[in-house]
């Protein structure tokens, strides 16, 4: 049974511009993937949320100032960061530190993100469920992901289909 869902930052629940070299709190303007906001909102009501973040310009506090100016802060239980837990993605340790703060086994989460080295290989590797968000439809072999989806909307049938065949 799924308990928790892990969500990346940047380019996965809001979009990312790398170009600016500030935190992304402090950019003029900030965004919602597309359709990340009713995903969210639907999935908040079942599932402890969690995001976590390799965000090199923000640390867990400017990370949650970002989401509050989208008001994405109202869906999460819990937030992380690379830089306040001193690992970062894909090391194994990132994501252990994470289950064991929020008090659940790999087998219980499913890790959402976009990039899949950083997001994918090491939360299957210590055994949560994967789901690739890949919005550009990049062509490769994702091998460690379990489901690779193009729209956020199809998110919450995916955790939905995680669930019945558990």
């Amino acid at each position: 049974m799924i308990k928790a869902l892990i969500f990346d930052w940047g380019d996965t629940i809001m979009r990312d511009y790398p170009h600016l070299k500030t935190p992304m709190y402090t950019w003029d303007h900030v965004e919602y993937i597309p359709e990340a906001q009713n995903m969210l909102k639907d999935l908040s009501k079942n599932y402890t949320m969690v995001i976590a973040t390799n965000a090199g310009q923000s640390d867990t506090e400017a990370m949650i100032k970002a989401l509050k100016r989208v008001n994405a802060d109202t869906y999460f239980n819990y937030y992380f960061s690379s830089k306040d837990l001193g690992y970062e993605k894909p090391d194994k340790l990132f994501f252990e530190t994470i289950i064991n703060n929020i008090g659940v086994k790999a087998a219980e989460c499913v890790m959402i993100g976009n990039i899949y080295e950083k997001d994918i290989v090491g939360a299957k590797d210590i055994g949560m469920h994967t789901i690739l968000f890949n919005e550009n439809k990049v062509k490769d072999i994702y091998q460690k992901a379990d489901f690779i989806v193009n729209s956020m909307y199809d998110i919450i049938s995916i955790v939905e289909k995680i669930n019945t065949n558990k």
